[in-house]
């Protein structure tokens, strides 16, 4: 097979970004420079790829900027890797492609997935993202228009949609390798371009070619390993829930009248009630002006505050003095958490409800691949297909496609 251009040439002209992942990624057309340049999208160099996962991992401070480049890079080298094969791609496809994978996370908010469950109500960030798109795209004279179908599954030609959104997308090749590379956590690199080159498209639907498997393999484990040892490792976990806890206090406490001293965007999502039916044109433009930058100085701002909730939460996550996390495989006694609580809300002259927020319980869970979702797919030398659990050995979908289940409990140290 020949070998694909990964475009890590130094570059001869245009707009070039230095990667430490990828080397140089060139940016192929003036629609997605403008787009890069695009206030929307210069937010996300201020938007942490991991939340507060460097209070674990030191070297995790990337961002979703650096996450969004490196998707359009691989994406660029997997359409021609697809063009090669004698895939059809046209140039507006093609340029679907390049935008949807570049704007996919563009509606993550301060923190990533903290402030989903906080400063707005049910909100995904899929759906800000589709929101920015459509404001995008009318900006940009309609040429979002293909990539906005791309983004919602909508384009008939299903391998372009899997390819954004899928169990093996691009997304996941570049998360898996950069937050692998950042955090210092081995078991999560993967090689990304050699299963880009084992990419085929079979009856309209994206496929691995057989030969394919056991990088297919390697990438459901590290992406069980990942989720384990980092995204849901238990001190950053511990710190995101505090995280969350911060601002439905603050909530709470501007609801009673209390001035709370942050940015003007913050203070508008502190002073409103945000859930999806609300997130019109106003809302979009007070949330493109919130970054990280807002949260941690508005944390820092909080620790003097007189609500010993509010300073304490806020104190506990800048000095790093965080929750004591037990994890185990089944959910702690009801009386035991009752007795810590109450012990403490004694100890600190506080009510249950008040404790509760440096007291509490919670689930997680872990599974590499989903039977239940859309199939990772296999094309055999013989010319059939099947789905990789039918591929892999059993031991190994067992394990990969198993939902695992632990749950935590938190809780500060000193009331051990």
């Amino acid at each position: 097979m020949a070998q694909i251009n990964t475009l890590n040439t130094a570059p001869t002209g245009g707009q070039v970004f230095n990667d430490p992942i990828y080397g140089f990624i060139r940016i192929p057309n003036d629609l997605i420079y403008q787009l890069i340049e695009d206030p929307y999208f210069q937010r996300l160099r201020r938007i942490s790829q991991m939340g507060l996962s460097y209070l674990v991992f030191p070297g995790a401070h990337h961002t979703r900027f650096h996450h969004a480049l490196g998707c359009l890079y691989l994406m660029q080298i997997t359409i021609q890797a697809l063009r090669y094969k004698q895939v059809e791609i046209t140039e507006d496809e093609e340029t679907g492609l390049l935008c949807a994978i570049l704007l996919h996370d563009i509606g993550h908010g301060p923190f990533s997935h903290a402030m989903e469950h906080s400063i707005v109500e049910g909100v995904t960030h899929e759906h800000i993202s589709l929101l920015f798109m459509e404001k995008l795209n009318i900006r940009f004279n309609g040429s979002l228009t293909t990539a906005i179908k791309i983004f919602k599954k909508e384009h008939p030609k299903a391998f372009l949609n899997q390819l954004v959104s899928s169990q093996l997308d691009i997304d996941r090749l570049d998360y898996l390798k950069r937050d692998s590379f950042y955090t210092g956590v081995a078991e999560g690199n993967i090689n990304a371009e050699r299963l880009i080159t084992m990419f085929n498209v079979v009856d309209g639907n994206l496929v691995v070619e057989e030969k394919g498997i056991y990088s297919v393999e390697k990438f459901l484990m590290a992406r069980r390993f990942m989720y384990w040892q980092v995204y849901l490792h238990k001190t950053s976990l511990a710190a995101e829930q505090l995280l969350i806890r911060v601002f439905t206090r603050a909530k709470e406490l501007t609801k009673l009248g209390y001035s709370l001293n942050c940015s003007s965007a913050l203070n508008y999502f502190l002073n409103n009630s945000i859930g999806r039916k609300d997130f019109d044109t106003e809302v979009l433009e007070q949330f493109a002006m919130l970054d990280d930058v807002d949260i941690i100085a508005a944390i820092k701002e909080w620790r003097t505050h007189k609500d010993f909730v509010l300073s304490e939460l806020c104190s506990i996550i800048i000095d790093r003095k965080l929750l004591k996390v037990i994890i185990s495989d089944k959910p702690k006694a009801k009386d035991e958490i009752d007795k810590i609580l109450s012990e403490f809300a004694r100890t600190n002259s506080l009510t249950k409800e008040e404790a509760a927020y440096f007291i509490f319980e919670g689930k997680v869970s872990n599974q590499a691949y989903d039977l239940k979702e859309e199939r990772i797919t296999i094309s055999k030398k013989q010319g059939t297909i099947s789905d990789v659990n039918h591929t892999l050995d059993k031991m190994s979908l067992d394990a990969l496609s198993k939902s695992i289940v632990k749950y935590y409990f938190c809780f500060p140290k000193y009331t051990e």
